[in-house]
């Protein structure tokens, strides 16, 4: 039988492109440390160096090219321009697209709201900072401009302060830092999220920052709270003031701080008007949560609320029912939504390329330093300027005292490229005083012209000896800082415009809804059933309902407002409030705690207790022999933390738990007969809740506690115990005979 033929298979097109690269697939392996070494790191440190945290002069690359791309534009005195020019533009020096460019221009517009101080000067809509729904329009209809105070971050420029560096095409020059000539860093506020580190700077008011840091140049050592006390956003809000935080900032740059909004009650219309939120938060996101508290019944004071926020500003209306006092309710609203917020701050500044945590006193240090050698270089300049000009008006000068002659030596030169070497020749001065002297027109080679020019010569004199005076002067330097600091303040006032409030007088409210107050009993199965009976249950119940081969574990009594501590095998307790449990009746199963408490899927209940005010102490006995007396404040939590770990000594299984109010003694019986009892007084409290106690009963191989409770519950009424009580521990006890235990009739 002839053989079907197969369909040639088509052959794949094959790509010849040897000198492409990224075409060829390959598969090489390297250790992940080589990889993480020579691809990843880099990756990291050209994000944070490049692109997330800002530098001592208070800028981002972003920001200093879009700034350094307007002045260049003449946008620091002239007219504006359309938002679009200047992103295109800009692109010149920043290739991460128009998008990026015009969201920093909008960050740092003063219709955006931002920032303190804002560097550009906006006209139309450039959204608002604090509202989520009102967006900035496009580029094409928006115009902008440098604001006044951008003077200030370009001071002298052209002066040297700063070294320049090639663009990204190396087509242009651009600054490496802006001369600011006050500290930016401390008044922009700034935030920046890089590889395995963050950066977020709350900004300051700059008239505190300037006085602060003519004071620190004064004494490094000074009070800086005295001079700018707290952060001031340009969203307002009121800080929670409170100076061992702030004293935390001004030293570490870690830290955070408590911010709330403003607000006025219009009783006319029973409204509370929010105009000022924290930095941290936006209307839509405060509107959400009141919404959503109002739809959960956790806040049934409010009506209707409104965002009413527009371009003229930011206003939240809430509609109060009637009766309301708006004081408590602002007082849960702030304890439950953004309206009161913490401002986390994380001081990562770069420093000479490399990012580094500091506190506001060591970042005005390198302020300081840099702004120093800022002001020296520009000084160095002028210097250099000066000096070039006095040694032209010397040769000026010299042709003075005969100004026929240097004419005639001019007229009877035959030659151009001669008239230099002779005038050199003829008044004794160096060739640059004599091409100067031979640039001069014809006109102004006259006595009055000369004359007029010599006179700078004394003001020149005295201007470079000034200069050199300075530079020879550290203290000087920092005058002339000090001076330009206090025209700053000047010129440019800038009322606070966050408010202080006093931790005494915030009002205090309690969200937790009120419990009805009973006495309950708690009951525990061995499955881990809680039930919870009130009396009148339990007197009318003539049996309790059980699942199939579950039986009673625990019982004791406890109230409808405690908490209870139920302990697991994992090492692990839950803490669960009474009241959170629906009341029991007796046909009823009660509350399979492993899934109420959300345990782990092989997590088993193995004891509870109810440690009412958490001042007494819990006592702890194990299969092993080991008992232990912990304080029950270790249980204690300042948070809602529902499970804790490593919580009880998990090196045996526990048999038996109760709550210490006083000394009482205790029976323990193994399972070779012996019994020992001992007065929990032998045993030291111990704070570590999870501490291994002490060795109750001697310790033998193959010996464990089989019981443990009362002595009577294990010995005839007539039996001598003292054979049985410990005097120190561990102890041995006694072995119980038939005689001891007890009878029918005991």
């Amino acid at each position: 039988m002839a053989k079907k033929k197969t369909k040639a298979q088509p052959k794949k097109k094959q790509v010849n492109a040897e000198n492409v690269i990224g075409l060829h697939s390959e598969v090489t392996e390297q250790p992940i440390t080589q990889t993480l070494e020579s691809n990843y790191m880099p990756y990291a440190m050209s994000v944070n160096v490049s692109r997330a945290f800002p530098e001592i002069d208070g800028f981002k690359p972003s920001h200093r090219k879009l700034l350094y791309t307007m002045y260049k534009m003449g946008l620091l005195k002239g007219e504006r321009q359309k938002s679009a020019n200047i992103v295109g533009q800009t692109m010149k020096l920043n290739p991460h697209g128009d998008a990026a460019i015009y969201e920093t221009m909008v960050r740092l517009a003063t219709g955006n709201e931002a920032l303190l101080t804002p560097f550009v000067e906006s006209k139309g809509n450039f959204g608002k900072y604090y509202s989520g729904d009102l967006s900035y329009a496009a580029s094409r209809y928006t115009e902008a401009k440098l604001a006044p105070i951008s003077a200030e971050i370009f001071k002298d420029i052209d002066k040297d302060p700063v070294d320049f560096v090639d663009s990204y095409d190396g087509a242009m020059k651009e600054p490496r830092l802006l001369p600011t000539s006050f500290p930016n860093i401390l008044v922009s506020a700034n935030k920046g999220i890089g590889v395995a580190m963050a950066s977020d700077i709350c900004g300051f008011n700059l008239n505190e920052v300037c006085t602060a840091t003519m004071h620190y140049l004064e004494d490094p050592e000074c009070d800086l709270l005295e001079y700018m006390p707290m952060p001031d956003f340009s969203t307002g809000g009121e800080i929670i003031y409170r100076r061992d935080e702030m004293e935390k900032i001004v030293e570490t740059g870690l830290g955070s701080f408590q911010i709330r909004s403003r607000w006025r009650w219009i009783p006319e219309e029973r409204i509370i008007e929010v105009y000022e939120i924290p930095y941290t938060t936006k209307t839509d996101v405060i509107i959400e949560r009141i919404v959503k508290l109002s739809k959960e019944g956790k806040v049934r004071e409010i009506s209707d609320i409104r965002d009413e926020t527009d371009l003229s500003g930011l206003r939240i209306a809430i509609d109060v029912k009637r009766g309301v006092d708006p004081e408590k309710l602002m007082a849960k609203l702030f304890k439950t939504t953004t309206l009161q917020d913490s401002f986390s701050c994380n001081f990562n500044v770069l420093v000479d390329g490399y990012p580094r945590v500091m506190g506001v006193r060591q970042i005005l240090h390198e302020w300081v330093a840099w702004r120093m050698d800022s002001t020296r270089r520009r000084m160095n300049f002028d210097l250099a300027k000066k000096s070039e000009r006095l040694h032209l008006l010397h040769g000026l000068e010299a042709i003075l005292l005969d100004i026929d002659k240097a004419i005639a030596i001019i007229r009877n030169t035959k030659l151009e490229a001669e008239v230099v070497p002779n005038l050199m020749k003829g008044f004794g001065i160096d060739e640059t005083q004599a091409e100067f002297v031979a640039e001069i027109k014809l006109r102004n080679i006259n006595e009055e012209y000369i004359l007029n020019r010599t006179k700078d010569i004394e003001k020149l004199e005295g201007e470079i000896a000034e200069l050199e005076g300075i530079l020879s002067s550290e203290d000087k330097i920092k005058q002339v800082i000090s001076d330009e600091l206090a025209a700053v303040n000047k010129k440019y006032v800038t009322p606070r415009k966050t408010g202080r409030v006093d931790p005494a007088d915030v009002i205090e409210v309690n969200l937790e809804p009120e419990v009805e107050e009973y006495p309950v009993t708690i009951m525990l199965s061995r499955d881990g059933y809680l039930k919870k009976m009130t009396d009148r249950v339990l007197k009318k119940a003539s049996s309790l309902k059980y699942k199939d081969g579950d039986k009673p574990f625990i019982e004791f009594p406890s109230s409808n407002t405690h908490e209870l501590l139920v302990f697991t095998d994992k090492s692990q307790v839950y803490k669960c409030k009474v009241a959170a449990f629906e009341d029991t009746k007796s046909a009823q199963l009660g509350s399979y705690l492993p899934t109420d408490l959300e345990m782990e899927p092989d997590e088993n209940v193995i004891w509870a207790i109810d440690p009412e005010d958490y001042k007494a102490d819990v006592l702890f006995a194990f299969e092993n022999g080991r008992v232990v007396r912990v304080a029950l404040a270790g249980y204690v939590t300042k948070t809602n933390r529902k499970r804790l770990k490593n919580a009880i000594y998990g090196g045996s299984k526990l048999l038996f738990a109760q709550v210490l109010k006083e000394d009482r003694d205790l029976a323990l019986v193994s399972n070779d007969g012996r019994l020992m009892n001992f007065n929990t007084s032998l045993l030291k409290t111990k704070t570590t809740t999870n501490t291994q106690g002490v060795q109750a009963f001697t310790a033998k191989k193959g010996r464990i506690v089989t019981a443990v409770g009362a002595i009577e519950d294990f010995l005839g009424g007539d039996v001598w115990t003292e054979k049985f009580c410990a005097q120190a521990l561990p102890c041995a006890g006694a072995l119980m005979k038939e005689s001891d235990m007890p009878s029918l009739f005991d």
